[in-house]
């Protein structure tokens, strides 16, 4: 027997008079819902959301046919929750389920109406499946809400597995797989959102991205400890495991760490992380910026054409990683500032060396200016006229990296200006490199010295001073 948990009328006379917001909780096959993958149960779940509080869903599968809308100023507060062995199987268009709030303003406590503290805080969806069973079919959308909080949620063969629109605040992501979807994973869509968690989750095969943020107004998303790979498709469209994309928008105050992320390469321009920086100022004033304030440390980076590809940006750390079979780049700069580049591994391991054909790794700035490179250890690059390329940069300060058993020049510098190349070692003790360690060409006052190098460097007389580099034979 299913049991309903209803309140007395004595209980809510006494809760009305302390102000306080009833609280219902639905098994929803006490409501009518069959939970045998063949009835529409559409109906009595929508039932059981409108009673308000948690929704329970014992084990079975659930057939929707259109999107289950949990308007949280009528139904009051909403969790869903399963114990994982219940599915949903969306066979409509749209999201399986819809939170919708009405929490209009930011995160500090002065601009909260006092119904979403009453009646909408914390919705959530925890221990549920949800399946796609129709070409649009999507998992969960919210928008208006205050502390969504999503856990150990599965969604596969969806379009979009978790869709974030309009304006939210203060999400939580955790625990969940996303899994084979045909879009995103996990989908800031034109979003107005600050203070966002997604952490210890598993997102792969998202035909459309891991977690993709394309304008909107969108501050502290922090990514950490996920498990992101495969994110994208050799038919679909360039994307990557992790895209932030500014273009008509403005995103910032982003920390991507403690994650694995890759595959594949296949796949046309893809990239594991990709920032696109060039957004507006506002909605109503679309003065143009370069955003950014992003950190990207403690990852592990592997098997796609780049695995990080920064452009437009200003203010990104990058510092801690291992990178190794970027098939064009392991690291792209472009058009960008204030980019610092602290200790990485940049490596070929021999595990790997079944791509040395192809995968080619490699640093390349190029257009960027202001930027500071130091401690790197780069090995292994290959089919690159230079394994590190500042290629029209202007006011670098690169000190104290190593560049090992590189093909072409070691270091280059190309109509970089004002810049300082320092303390670097450059070898390459494989067969004889025709190219120069370290070779200087166009620009103008840049300062390269105390580097110890195994050929001599290139460096042409106006573009540079020289002094106290040490050339050691092999």
């Amino acid at each position: 027997m299913h049991f309903v948990r209803r309140l007395t009328p004595a209980l809510l006379s006494l809760g009305l008079v302390l102000g306080l917001t009833p609280a219902f909780a639905a098994d929803v096959k006490s409501l009518g819902a069959r939970g045998d993958g063949q009835a529409d149960d559409t109906a009595a779940i929508q039932k059981a959301v409108a009673a308000g509080g948690t929704v329970s869903f014992p084990t079975g599968s659930y057939k929707l046919t259109r999107t289950v809308t949990i308007d949280l100023d009528q139904t009051g507060y909403v969790v869903l929750s399963g114990d994982a062995t219940a599915r949903i199987v969306m066979a409509g268009a749209g999201p399986a389920f819809q939170f919708i709030g009405t929490h209009a303003g930011s995160a500090a406590p002065a601009q909260f109406k006092p119904n979403v503290w009453e009646r909408q805080r914390s919705p959530g969806v925890t221990g549920l499946e949800i399946v796609g069973a129709h070409p649009e079919a999507d998992g969960i959308a919210a928008r208006g809400t205050m502390q969504l909080t999503l856990r150990a949620v599965v969604v596969r063969e969806a379009r979009h597995a978790i869709r974030l629109h309009d304006r939210n605040r203060n999400v939580l992501i955790s625990d969940v797989h996303l899994y084979h979807n045909r879009g995103i994973g996990i989908f800031y869509d034109a979003v107005d959102l600050h203070q966002s968690n997604i952490t210890g989750s598993h997102l792969s095969y998202n035909a459309g991205g891991g977690v993709v943020v394309r304008g909107g107004n969108v501050r502290n998303l922090h990514i950490g400890n996920c498990d992101i790979e495969s994110n994208m498709e050799p038919g679909a469209p360039a994307t990557a495991n992790v895209l932030i994309d500014s273009t008509d928008g403005s995103v910032g105050e982003v920390a991507i760490t403690g994650c694995t992320i890759q595959h594949n390469h296949p796949s046309p321009d893809s990239a594991n992380i990709r920032v696109l920086g060039a957004g507006i100022t506002s909605r109503t004033n679309r003065a143009p910026t370069n955003e950014g304030h992003v950190t990207i440390t403690g990852n592990v980076l592997s098997d796609v054409q780049v695995n990080v590809h920064l452009r437009h940006v200003r203010g990104v750390t990058v510092t801690g990683n291992t990178f190794w079979m970027g098939f064009a780049h392991d690291l792209l700069v472009e058009d960008s500032s204030h980019v610092v580049v602290g200790p990485n591994a940049f490596d070929r391991n021999p595990r790997y060396e079944y791509t040395r054909t192809s995968a080619r790794g490699g640093i390349a700035f190029r257009g960027s200016r202001d930027c500071t490179l130091t401690g790197l250890h780069v090995s292994g690059v290959r089919h690159h006229e230079a394994a590190i390329s500042l290629e029209d940069c202007t006011r670098f300060n690169a000190t104290g990296g190593s560049v090992l058993d590189s093909d072409g020049v070691g270091l280059r510098l190309r109509n970089t200006t004002l810049s300082r190349v320092s303390g670097w070692l450059i070898r390459d003790d494989r067969a004889p490199n025709p190219a120069p360690s370290l070779q200087v060409t166009g620009g103008r006052g840049n300062t390269v010295a105390q580097n110890t190098l195994d050929r001599a460097p290139e460096i042409a007389p106006a573009a540079a001073l020289a002094r106290d580099n040490d050339v050691i034979a092999k």
